[in-house]
C-alpha cells in the first residue's frame, strides 16, 4: 500500500529544477490552447498576429527557462525576457507573457551577484523594446509604458523582499541555534562542576586525612575505603550525566539526583571529616518538578564549599518542604581549617543562582560575622525544567 504521507518528503528531495519543471510545462500547455490565443499581455497595442509555428518557438523560449529559475535565475531571466520581447514585437500576445513577472520575482529572490547591473541592463532592454514597438506603429502612450515598467519593478521588488525575509529568518534560526548551543554548553559545565567538584573535593580531603593515620591502621583502612566509595559514586554520577547528554536515553531524567538522596549526600560529607547536622521538615510534593533537583544541587554545592574552605567546621543543613516552595539553608562556622583544600573558581555559586533564578526563586550567599558562610535558597515547587 502506497503511503501518501511520504510524497511531500520525496518531492522535497528532488532536484530544484525537476520541481520547477511542471510549472513551466503547464504554462506552455496553457499558451498552446486555442481558446487562450491572443489573450496574453499586450504591450504596444500592435495588431495581433495569427498563431503560427514561430509562436510555438516563442512560447517555449518564454516558458521553458522557468525550470531553472531558482538554479540559474540570471539565465532564466535573460531567456524569458528575450522570448517576451519577440512575443510583443510579433504581436502574438501569448499567455506565456506571464513568465516574465515570474522570472523577475525569481531573479529578485535568488540572484546572488551583479543584482544592480542586472537591473540596469534590464531597464535599458525595456527602453529599447519600447522604442522598437513605437517604430512599429505602437499606439501605447508613455503612461502605458511607464505603468508596465513599474509593474515589472514591483515584481523584482517582491523577489527582493522575499530574499531579505528569508535571510532574516535564516539569521534568526542561526541565532536561536547558537543560543541553544551556548545554553547547552553552560548546562553541561554546571552539571560537570556539580558532579565532579563535590566528589573530587571529598576524595582530596579524605586522602589528606589519610596521611596522618599511618599509626592507626583501622582508621586508615576506613578512610581509604571511603575514598574508594567516593570514587565509585563519582564514576556512577558521571555515567548518569553522560546518559543525560544522550538524546536517545529515556531513563536518564528519572535517575537525576533528587532531594530524597540528601541523606546519602550528608553521610558522604561526614565520612570526609565534615561534621554535618541535617534537619528535614515536611515531605516533597508530588509536583515538585525541577525544584527537587535544584534543591539537591544547592545542598551539594554548599557542602562542597564547606569541605573546601571550612574543613572540620560545624555545618548545619536545614531543608523545609512546603506546598508551594522548598527552602534550603546551609550554614558553616568559620573555625575550620583550610589546609590542603583545593581552590575554587566561584562558578558553583553562580551556577546555583542561575538555576534558582530560572525557576523564579530567590538565592543568597553571604559571609557571617564569625567568618562562616551561609547559603539560602527559596525554590518554587512545580516550576518547569
Amino acid at each position: 500500500m502506497i503511503d501518501l504521507r511520504r510524497f511531500p518528503d520525496l518531492w522535497r528531495r528532488l532536484d530544484v529544477t525537476v520541481r520547477d519543471l511542471p510549472f513551466a510545462l503547464s504554462l506552455i500547455v496553457a499558451s498552446l490552447l486555442p481558446a487562450l490565443h491572443d489573450n496574453g499581455t499586450q504591450l504596444g497595442d500592435l495588431p495581433g498576429r495569427p498563431f503560427d509555428t514561430a509562436a510555438v518557438a516563442v512560447i517555449v523560449l518564454e516558458c521553458l527557462p522557468l525550470a531553472v529559475r531558482r538554479r540559474w535565475p540570471a539565465v532564466c531571466l535573460v531567456l524569458v525576457s528575450l522570448g517576451f520581447a519577440l512575443d510583443q514585437l510579433r504581436a502574438y500576445h501569448l499567455v506565456a507573457g506571464v513568465a516574465l513577472p515570474v522570472a523577475l520575482v525569481s531573479a529578485g529572490a535568488y540572484l546572488e551577484r551583479h543584482r544592480r547591473v542586472t537591473a540596469i541592463l534590464l531597464s535599458a532592454a525595456y527602453l529599447s523594446l519600447a522604442l522598437a514597438l513605437d517604430r512599429l506603429g505602437s499606439t501605447e502612450g508613455p503612461e502605458g509604458y511607464v505603468t508596465f515598467y513599474l509593474a515589472l519593478v514591483l515584481a523584482w521588488g517582491i523577489g527582493a523582499w522575499l530574499r531579505s525575509a528569508w535571510a532574516a529568518e535564516a539569521e534568526r534560526r542561526r541565532h536561536v541555534a547558537e543560543t541553544t548551543r551556548m545554553a547547552e554548553r553552560t548546562r553541561i559545565a554546571r552539571e560537570l562542576h556539580d558532579v565532579v567538584t563535590h566528589h573530587v573535593t571529598a576524595m582530596v580531603v579524605q586522602a589528606e586525612a589519610a596521611r596522618y593515620l599511618t599509626a592507626a591502621p583501622d582508621r586508615l583502612d576506613a578512610t581509604l575505603s571511603a575514598v574508594t566509595d567516593t570514587g565509585r559514586r563519582a564514576i556512577a554520577d558521571l555515567r548518569h550525566l553522560l546518559d543525560l547528554l544522550n538524546p536517545d536515553h529515556d531513563e536518564a531524567v528519572r535517575r537525576m539526583p533528587s532531594i530524597g538522596e540528601l541523606h546519602t549526600l550528608v553521610e558522604q560529607t561526614r565520612l570526609a571529616g565534615q561534621p554535618v547536622e541535617f534537619t528535614e521538615e515536611g515531605r516533597p510534593a508530588r509536583s515538585a518538578g525541577s525544584a527537587e533537583f535544584v534543591a539537591y544541587r544547592v545542598v551539594q554545592e554548599s557542602l562542597t564549599n564547606a569541605l573546601k574552605y571550612a574543613h572540620g567546621s560545624r555545618t548545619v543543613v536545614h531543608v523545609h518542604f512546603g506546598e508551594k516552595e522548598i527552602t534550603v539553608q546551609v550554614g558553616t562556622d568559620g573555625s575550620g581549617s583550610r589546609t590542603g583544600s583545593p581552590g575554587g573558581s566561584g562558578r558553583g555559586l553562580a551556577g546555583l543562582r542561575e538555576r534558582v533564578d530560572a525557576l523564579g526563586g530567590e538565592f543568597g550567599a553571604e559571609r557571617r560575622a564569625d567568618g562562616g558562610f551561609v547559603v539560602r535558597a527559596r525554590i518554587p515547587v512545580g516550576s518547569p525544567s
